[in-house]
C-alpha cells in the first residue's frame, strides 16, 4: 500500500494532496489592502516640530500631548544606526507618548543622513558640537539649566559620554540598551569586529562610510532563521489580519530605512570600544577629553532587555558600578533590544514606571 505524502508548501492545506485554495486567494486578494497600509503608514506618528538645525542634524520637540507638568525638559538621542522614529512607530507602540503624556516637554535629535562629505566626522563632532549645542538650546529656550537626558543604543553611550564631559547640564540619565563594557562576548558583533579580524582602518579607507547594506545584513545575521524564514512564514499566515499588517510594515519600513555611519565615526567606536574597551577604563577619548564616568554623578536610570542579541544585558549592567551616583536603578526587562521599545509588554509595564522615575526626580512647573 502506497504512503500518501503531504505537499510541502504553505498553500497547501494539511490534507494530503488538497490545496488550500480558498486561503491562497484570500491572501492573493489581500496584496491591494498591503499596499494601501503601506502607503498610509508615517515614519513617526505624533505632530511634532522642528526648533533646530545644524548641518544634517534636526531637533524636534513634540507638540501633541496634554499640558506640560515638568519644568526640565527630556532630550532623546538616538543611535547614528537607522531612523530614530522607532521610538515613536505607532499610536500604541510610541515610547515618546508616554512621556508627552506624563507632562514632560519632550525633544529628539534626529541625526540625519551623513554624506561621503562627511566620513572624517568623529565622535568629537556629534557629542562636543551637535549635541552639546542642542542641550544648550533647550537650555536656553526653556530657561533651565539641567535637561533629562536618555540615549539608546548607541545614543545611549554618546549620552553617558555626554553626561560625563558635561556633568553639570545633566539633571537625569536613562539609557535604553546601552553598549558600555565591551568585554562582554556574547554577542556576535563582538566577534566580528574583533581586530583579529577586522581591519577597520581598511574598511574606513575604502568605503569612506560605512554603508547602510552592510550594517543591515550584519544586523539580520545576528537573528539569521528569525529574519530571513519566520518573520516571512508568519507573514503569510497572518497577511489578511489588518492589524497585523499595520504594525509588520511599520517595522519593515524601519528595519529598511538604514542610514550610512560617517567613516571616522564608525571607526572609532569599533576600535575604542569593541577592539580596546576604553570607556570602563575612563580612558576613551573625545578630542582632548578622555571620558571618567565617575563625573555622573545624576540620577541613573539602565534599561536593559534580557533577550537582547545585539546589545546583551552584560554590555550594559555594570554601568551603574562605573558612576559616582548614588540615586541608581536598573531594569533588566524581558523583551528583545527593538522589543524593549515597540513590545506591548513594554509598552504596558516598563514605560510607566520608566515616567514615574523621572517624574519623581524632575522639578515640576511654577503653577503661578
Amino acid at each position: 500500500m502506497t504512503q500518501t505524502q503531504t505537499m510541502p508548501f504553505p498553500w497547501f492545506g494539511t490534507h494530503p494532496f488538497t490545496p488550500d485554495v480558498q486561503g491562497f486567494f484570500e491572501r492573493l486578494m489581500a496584496l491591494p489592502k498591503i499596499m494601501e497600509i503601506a502607503r498610509r503608514i508615517p515614519k513617526g506618528c505624533t505632530p511634532s516640530e522642528i526648533v533646530y538645525e545644524e548641518d544634517n542634524l534636526r531637533l524636534l520637540r513634540y507638540t501633541w500631548g496634554p499640558e506640560k507638568k515638568y519644568a526640565t525638559p527630556l532630550l532623546i538621542v538616538f543611535a547614528l544606526v537607522n531612523r530614530s522614529y522607532i521610538l515613536d512607530l505607532m499610536p500604541a507602540k510610541s515610547v515618546v507618548r508616554h512621556f508627552l503624556r506624563a507632562g514632560f516637554d519632550v525633544y529628539l535629535i534626529d541625526w540625519g543622513v551623513p554624506t561621503y562629505g562627511d566620513r572624517h566626522v568623529g565622535l568629537e563632532r556629534y557629542i562636543e558640537t551637535y549635541q552639546h549645542n542642542v542641550v544648550d538650546y533647550i537650555r536656553e529656550r526653556t530657561g533651565q539649566e539641567q535637561i533629562n537626558l536618555m540615549g539608546y543604543c548607541m545614543g545611549g553611550t554618546m549620552s553617558a559620554m555626554y553626561a560625563a564631559l558635561h556633568p553639570d547640564r545633566i539633571k537625569n540619565l536613562i539609557l535604553m540598551t546601552a553598549p558600555i563594557d565591551f568585554s562582554q562576548r556574547e554577542s556576535l558583533l563582538s566577534l566580528w569586529s574583533d581586530e583579529r579580524y577586522f581591519d577597520v582602518d581598511s574598511f574606513v579607507e575604502v568605503f569612506g562610510n560605512a554603508p547602510p547594506q552592510y550594517l543591515q545584513f550584519n544586523f539580520q545575521l545576528l537573528k539569521p532563521v528569525t529574519n530571513f524564514v519566520e518573520k516571512y512564514f508568519n507573514f503569510y499566515e497572518k497577511m489578511t489580519d489588518e492589524r497585523f499588517l499595520e504594525e509588520f510594515i511599520a517595522m519593515e519600513q524601519w528595519v529598511n530605512d538604514n542610514i550610512p555611519v560617517a567613516g571616522e565615526t564608525f571607526r572609532q567606536f569599533v576600535r575604542y570600544g569593541f577592539q580596546q574597551n576604553l570607556l570602563i577604563k575612563n580612558q576613551w577619548p573625545i578630542g582632548r577629553k578622555r571620558v571618567n564616568l565617575r563625573n555622573i554623578a545624576c540620577p541613573v536610570l539602565n534599561l536593559m532587555a534580557t533577550a537582547d542579541h545585539l546589545v546583551p544585558c552584560g554590555q550594559s549592567r555594570g554601568f551603574n558600578d562605573l558612576v559616582a551616583s548614588k540615586d541608581r536603578t536598573s531594569i533588566e526587562f524581558p523583551a528583545g533590544h527593538i522589543g524593549l521599545a515597540v513590545g506591548s509588554k513594554a509598552q504596558a509595564e516598563l514605560w510607566p514606571k520608566a515616567c514615574d522615575w523621572l517624574a519623581q526626580r524632575s522639578d515640576p512647573l511654577d503653577d503661578e
